[in-house]
């Protein structure tokens, strides 16, 4: 099985090096997107948080020899599916960015953990409560 995917659009960040997890970064970027996907960004708003798939495009390819990694902070080896490496068998990475602003088709976003570049997959809401999701809230009208 393949499975393909094309970038919805690029990250961008005045900041160097690689900032730390986003949930202890406060790194600023703007994500902008392909024009033709500027409609799709019309609910989002300033104050919200949305979910950041994005890939880790200079990370190295792959091997099994990954499989258990020693992330600095945490001071042991750990299984690659336990930690937020860099390093994975599919180069994919997830972030809750808080929404600063929002114009046409670029999202500028705080507590990012994305170097300057990195090609962005997909972007969705951040759902905290069941009942803030549409699509629960059609199917579940009886509570």
């Amino acid at each position: 099985m393949t499975i393909e995917f094309e970038p919805i659009g690029v990250f961008h960040t005045e900041a160097t090096g690689v900032p730390r997890h986003w949930s202890v970064s406060d790194v600023k970027g703007q994500i902008v997107l392909d024009d033709i996907y500027t409609h799709g960004v019309k609910d989002i708003k300033p104050g919200q948080k949305i979910v950041v798939l994005f890939h880790f495009h200079k990370s190295s390819k792959f091997n099994t020899d990954l499989l258990t990694q020693n992330p600095p902070h945490k001071g042991q080896n750990m299984g690659v599916f336990s930690i937020c490496s860099p390093y994975r068998p599919n180069p994919i990475g997830l972030s809750i960015l808080e929404v600063l602003d929002v114009d046409k088709n670029i999202i500028t976003v705080r507590r990012a953990d994305m170097i300057d570049g990195t090609p962005i997959i997909d972007i969705k809401p951040h759902i905290e409560d069941k009942h803030d999701c549409p699509s629960y809230a059609a199917t579940n009208e009886q509570e």
